[in-house]
């Protein structure tokens, strides 16, 4: 029996089997992400399987992240996500990115100084009225739309920023070597979402696909420094946890550490 033939013999499921084989070839053909994969009905006459087989083995690969399924269109290897760990870590999409050798850059929408409103100052510490700046990203990933940030910081902790070029810099190295601020840690919420007309146009999806929502809030010590809201693309995005276990009492003491995106 070869590898790449389902054994009837054998104990394993064959949609279990037929997945295999997929992952296999997957690798062995260095196929990129994007490329077409075969149909439903190839895959059911080249592995004499049914239908419910194939959709089976299909199913389990894109919700691993695997394949991508396009209705109308046909399966294509997924593309790569970033991932970001929700970790006590300060490195933000940028370093992310770069890590894996990728390029990001921002197309800057709003860089501009406003009134911090009720809920921006809240969270910064500030007055109602209180100068902030304000900087909109559409943030991009090999010339792709991955994510839309809306930043916020009070003028006062780096009034230059303002006029800085941030289409290919990271703001938090800008913050710690020219500003000297050096964030600590901070809070994060992420939520589901589903893309209204003006996000999904911006990041070049269907009105009503999903995001994951990022809004967070920065701290250097015990100074809050910076708010952001954070709209990501579902299908390009994905968190990782570090989890830790700790006592009811412990965790009712103490906010959680986060990495921040910006």
């Amino acid at each position: 029996m070869g590898r790449d033939s389902i054994d009837r013999r054998s104990p394993m499921p064959f949609y279990f089997q037929l997945k295999q084989i997929l992952l296999r070839q997957l690798g062995e053909k260095d196929l990129q992400p994007g490329d077409r994969l075969p149909g439903d009905h190839d895959l059911c006459n080249t592995y004499n399987v049914s239908r419910t087989v194939v959709r089976q083995a299909l199913s389990e690969l894109e919700t691993e992240g695997v394949i991508e399924r396009v209705k109308g269109r046909g399966t294509f290897v997924a593309q790569e996500r970033t991932s970001q760990a929700l970790v006590q870590s300060l490195t933000g999409l940028y370093e992310d990115v770069a890590a894996r050798g990728a390029h990001l850059r921002s197309e800057v929408r709003r860089q501009e100084v406003v009134p911090a409103d009720e809920q921006i100052a809240g969270h910064l510490g500030l007055e109602v009225g209180a100068p902030v700046v304000l900087i909109e990203r559409l943030r991009f990933v090999d010339e792709e739309p991955w994510v839309l940030v809306i930043t916020y910081l009070p003028h006062h902790v780096a009034p230059g920023l303002l006029h800085d070029d941030l289409r290919e810099e990271s703001l938090y190295g800008l913050l710690e070597t020219k500003y000297g601020v050096h964030l600590s840690h901070g809070r994060r919420r992420v939520e589901a979402a589903i893309a209204q007309e003006d996000l999904a146009r911006a990041l070049g999806i269907e009105v009503g696909a999903a995001l994951l929502v990022l809004r967070s809030v920065s701290f250097s010590g015990d100074r809050p420094i910076e708010m952001f809201i954070a709209y990501h693309r579902g299908d390009r995005s994905r968190f990782e946890v570090t989890l830790t276990r700790t006592t009811a009492a412990d965790a009712a003491s103490r906010q959680p550490l986060m990495q921040l995106t910006t």
